[in-house]
């Protein structure tokens, strides 16, 4: 069987139409539009030499058995966002579809398949990410789940357990990854810089670590009008000034940063503020460097505040370490692509992915990215052009035979 990159175009856009409306796609985790997705996804394996099942933690697993136990994992997920695009999440499991099916039409894989839909990597409704890859992962913490509710005041737990899922048994998901010996995703990139470069496919180096805190300025609220400026105490003086600061300090390490939120009390047009607070997020591929640029943060808060006669405190709000994804395979990956499309960037993801969570349960990991067009994701905007799609699933596939043969070598 001849792999067929059109056939994942068009089944993209079935899945589009069918879960998705004016205002983009609403494949929310634990919801129903998500629930008819992952049936049409079934749906599709109809004729297949293919095991279906749910996990503990609600990732659904397709298992095309191999000569050997060993498994290569192809993975994605189908949620998204609230008025997402119709890409994100959704291409990586179609196009692994696909070459699952033109693996199966060879007959039996030197090592087993699987293709694995993760639940809930957005975290769009309850505020927690890579929910069913943390579980697998065995990073998941159930108890720092416990008390999350939804826009509606519905508890996560309570949401699951529509599914016959429940937090306390989650993580035993952890059994899924025991023979996974290598890990495969593709995903469209979700920023500007393959575009930029006019290049359709990219490898992925790792993911960013993450610093992100919460950072509150305490000054003196004080009549607007009857306080000179020499005698304030502007706690909003003291984060403006750190506000543009960090966008330096981003520039200096090669890094992001970003000040997301602020907030100011007591807010209203009459007062000098006495209290303002900020949220910082600061991402790096290297740990040294995302270490220098939060020390460098700090050290500047120190010293606006004095400026402004205000204290600073800061709190750890999350934080994750850079994860390098497997050098044999981003080797393999760059020939992939440099098959396919005849030239190759490299270059970390911004984003956390599903991956990282299997980066971080040891086993080995690759990433591919796509062009988006205008750097557009999470938006009904978000767009790829069908020919770099193409090039994706074959990229993929080209992938995904090299890594059997290196898996088939290694037994």
């Amino acid at each position: 069987m001849t792999l067929n990159p059109q056939r994942t175009i068009a089944e993209l856009k079935e899945l589009r139409a069918l879960t998705g409306n004016d205002d983009g796609a609403q494949r929310v985790a634990f919801t129903d539009t998500w629930v008819k997705a992952r049936d049409w996804l079934k749906s599709k394996l109809a004729g297949l030499p293919v095991e279906y099942e749910w996990d503990e933690a609600g990732n659904t697993w397709i298992t095309l058995r191999g000569a050997s136990d060993k498994c290569m994992l192809i993975g994605g997920h189908i949620d998204s966002v609230p008025n997402g695009g119709w890409l994100d999440g959704c291409l990586n499991v179609v196009a692994g579809l696909e070459v699952l099916r033109r693996i199966a039409e060879e007959g039996t894989p030197p090592v087993t398949v699987r293709l694995v839909d993760w639940a809930d990597e957005e975290g769009a409704r309850f505020g927690r990410s890579l929910f069913g890859s943390s579980a697998a992962s065995g990073t998941m913490n159930p108890d720092d789940l416990r008390s999350l509710v939804d826009r509606d005041g519905i508890k996560l737990s309570d949401a699951i357990a529509r599914f016959d899922l429940d937090l306390d048994h989650a993580k035993q998901a952890q059994r899924q990854l025991q023979n996974a010996v290598a890990y495969l995703e593709l995903h469209i990139e979700q920023g500007p810089v393959l575009e930029k470069m006019g290049l359709p496919l990219g490898v992925v180096l790792g993911t960013f670590g993450v610093e992100r805190h919460a950072i509150r300025f305490t000054g003196q609220s004080a009549h607007a009008g009857s306080t000179p400026m020499d005698q304030r105490r502007d706690a909003l003086g003291a984060a403006a000034k750190l506000s543009l600061e960090i966008r330096e300090i981003a520039k200096r390490n090669g890094g992001v940063c970003t000040v997301g939120s602020v907030t100011t009390k007591p807010g209203i047009v009459t007062a000098v503020v006495g209290q303002c607070d900020i949220t910082l997020d600061q991402r790096h591929l290297n740990a040294e460097a995302l270490a220098k640029m939060l020390q460098e943060a700090k050290d500047a808060s120190e010293k606006f505040a004095a400026e402004e006669n205000v204290t600073v405190e800061w709190r750890r709000i999350w934080q994750i370490h850079p994860i390098l994804f497997h050098p044999e395979l981003i080797e393999m990956a760059h020939e992939a692509i440099q098959e396919t499309a005849g030239v190759v960037h490299r270059l970390p993801s911004g984003p956390l992915h599903d991956a990282a969570e299997v980066a971080r349960a040891g086993v080995p990991t690759i990433m591919l990215f796509v062009q988006s067009l205008r750097g557009l994701s999470h938006a009904k905007e978000e767009d790829t052009k069908e020919e770099h799609l193409a090039l994706s699933v074959e990229a993929l596939d080209k992938l995904a035979t090299k890594t059997m043969k290196w898996l088939a070598a290694q037994s």
